[in-house]
């Protein structure tokens, strides 16, 4: 698939990493982070911290890794020391998509300790959740290197966490699937279950009024056999632009690639249901030109970082 095309199929595509925390993630982050701290800080704040740090202590500190990984979450870091510590001072020592080493210096900090224990374990834990999805998603990434393949994430993401988890995506490698159900269209079986048994020309009639009436970004439909691949690949170009592979066999894949590169090139083909990193480069390696993971979000390991304070 060229990157023009990927461009218009994924959400924010021409944006640069940092753009995309911009459009993506910060405009709903500062009521984020209150909603987080206010998790540990309750109606009385940090009691232990009050009771025995004096506000006159002035420390620097530096936030390290403490695993192998792929950074993602600094933005997050920053704005949590700024809004919650305004007396802090931070400075970056690395980028979102870097990739991270046990003793990997990724910023430091400057200020009243008093200001900063407060917010300690909330930052640690956004950036070691962030860094968790950028660092799965970029083996997955590595796995399918070459063939022409790209990672994409799903829904199955963290509630309230979902944006942040996406863009962690991004940060790992990965290429954005919808944002949620508002942004591209998704007819599942399920959908298909409830048009009946002429289900081919009611997408092909309800996709042509969605496209005019709502401008999703893209229409993509699931299929689950072949049949039901050529029936799809009979409508007219332009109705569907991304037919879904769910749970198919690889030799199934196989014919789906060769039935779509003789029928409709440059129709998108999709693969989901079943991705491991053990399987995921056999999958690529069928032709399809999108594999969706939801282990990416769902099933990733948070990144260990830790404070040091001086």
């Amino acid at each position: 698939m060229t990157d023009q095309r990927n461009n218009r199929l994924e959400p924010y595509g021409e944006c640069l990493l940092g753009d995309l925390f911009e459009h993506l993630v910060s405009p709903g982050l500062d009521p984020a982070i209150d909603q987080w701290l206010a998790e540990d800080f309750g109606e009385l704040g940090d009691l232990t911290t009050s009771a025995f740090i004096s506000p006159d202590v002035q420390v620097r500190a530096e936030l390290r890794s403490r695993q192998h990984g792929v950074l993602c979450g600094l933005p997050i870091v920053r704005r949590i020391a700024s809004r919650a510590a305004g007396t802090i001072e931070s400075e970056p020592l690395a980028v979102d998509g870097d990739r991270v080493e046990p003793g990997t210096r990724v910023m430091e900090f400057r200020g009243p300790l008093a200001a900063l224990l407060p917010v300690e374990r909330t930052l640690l834990n956004l950036l070691g959740r962030a860094s968790g999805v950028a660092t799965m998603t970029a083996r997955f990434v590595d796995a399918v290197a070459g063939t022409g393949a790209v990672i994409v994430d799903t829904r199955k993401t963290t509630p309230g966490l979902r944006k942040i988890e996406k863009y962690a995506v991004r940060s790992g490698g990965g290429v954005l699937h919808r944002i949620g159900l508002y942004d591209a269209v998704l007819v599942k079986d399920n959908h298909i279950a409830g048009l009946g048994d002429d289900y081919v020309d009611a997408i092909e009639a309800a996709a042509m009024a969605c496209r005019e009436q709502m401008r999703p970004r893209f229409i993509e439909i699931e299929v689950d056999r072949l049949e039901q691949l050529d029936a799809i690949l009979g409508l007219p170009s332009g109705i569907i632009d991304i037919v879904l592979l769910d749970n198919m066999e690889l030799p199934a894949m196989r014919e789906a690639v060769e039935a779509r590169n003789r029928r409709r090139r440059g129709l998108c083909l999709e693969a989901s249901g079943g991705v491991t990193l053990e399987n995921v480069r056999a999958v690529a390696e069928t032709g399809v030109d999108r594999i969706a993971v939801g282990a990416i979000t769902h099933s990733a390991v948070q990144i260990d970082f830790g404070l040091d304070i001086e």
